[in-house]
């Protein structure tokens, strides 16, 4: 009865998020749809520790959708991922409902921690094509991730980040001063440009 209740869920969550739709039967080809039904499975299974056939189906879901979910991810209701292929979702990451992602996102680790290893997403977070999300912390709700950012620190609520990595341009639809971002999402690429110009600086004054 689950199954046929997520069957459900998956072809509404579908047709109110895709505007390209034009028939429920369309909906059987979406890989978003044959891959969280497949989550769902495994992830039952993973809860009952039967982790190599959880795994199994997890594998045989990736290799026909292009989309890798592992099992053990924790995924609430409304998730949508548009174009999905390369999409990654690691073992620890915890997904609330209504989230979108976009093509080649990775919900991954940095690989240094222990247990909590990928980040949590809130509810109504839209992540972007080509996204990284990678550590343990939270992407507040409400809060937008733009296309290829990099991001490694946690998100308040209702922001817009971008950038690699990643920094916080809005905050509550009001924009956030460069200065401000510098001090709360240090870009250590850019501080090491100034530090170079400002050798530049001294040597071309020594040369004068």
């Amino acid at each position: 009865m689950k199954i046929i209740n997520y069957i459900k869920e998956e072809i509404n969550v579908i047709k109110s998020r895709d505007p390209a739709i034009k028939s429920t039967l369309e909906v059987f080809l979406y890989p978003s749809f044959r891959v969280m039904i497949s989550y769902r499975i495994a992830h039952y299974f993973y809860l009952k520790k039967h982790y190599f056939i959880a795994r199994y189906i997890s594998e045989r879901a990736k290799r026909k959708n292009g989309i890798e979910i592992h099992p053990g991810a924790r995924i609430g209701k409304g998730l949508f991922i548009d174009h999905g292929m390369g999409v990654v979702i690691g073992e620890t990451a915890e997904i609330k409902d209504n989230v979108t992602i976009y093509q080649g996102v990775t919900l991954g680790g940095t690989g240094k921690e222990q247990g909590k290893r990928h980040p949590t997403i809130e509810n109504n977070v839209m992540i972007s094509t080509g996204a990284k999300i990678l550590g343990s912390f939270t992407v507040g709700e409400n809060s937008k991730i733009g296309a290829g950012s990099v991001v490694l620190k946690s998100v308040p609520k209702n922001c817009t980040v971008v950038g690699i990595p990643g920094k916080i341009v809005k905050k509550d639809n009001k924009r956030i001063e460069s200065e401000t971002l510098d001090q709360t999402l240090p870009d250590p690429i850019n501080e090491e440009i100034n530090k170079i110009k400002a050798e530049i600086k001294i040597l071309n004054k020594k040369l004068k």
